[in-house]
């Protein structure tokens, strides 16, 4: 299993991920907030600005700190390492 670190420890599935986007938008912005209503939000910012929202396949919405071009960095990194 592919762990991406998102900040702070906190680590994410690649697999399960769906898509890493910026909070900027009002369509964003009301999906994390009916996440948060619905229980299913994980917020690993620990009380930073959010930068980045990632979209699990799950359903669950997680809030990062490292903005989505880190993350994406960091995706690709990994599966750079993984070539022989």
């Amino acid at each position: 299993m592919k762990l991406i670190n998102i900040g702070f420890g906190n680590l994410v599935s690649a697999r399960r991920l769906v898509a890493v986007v910026s909070p900027d938008s009002a369509p964003i912005k009301r999906m994390a907030q009916e996440a948060r209503e619905r229980g299913i939000l994980i917020d690993a910012t620990y009380g930073r600005k959010t930068k980045a929202v990632l979209v699990m396949d799950n359903d669950h919405v997680v809030l990062s700190a490292l903005t989505p071009e880190a993350i994406s960095g960091r995706l690709e990194g990994e599966e750079k390492e993984e070539e022989p």
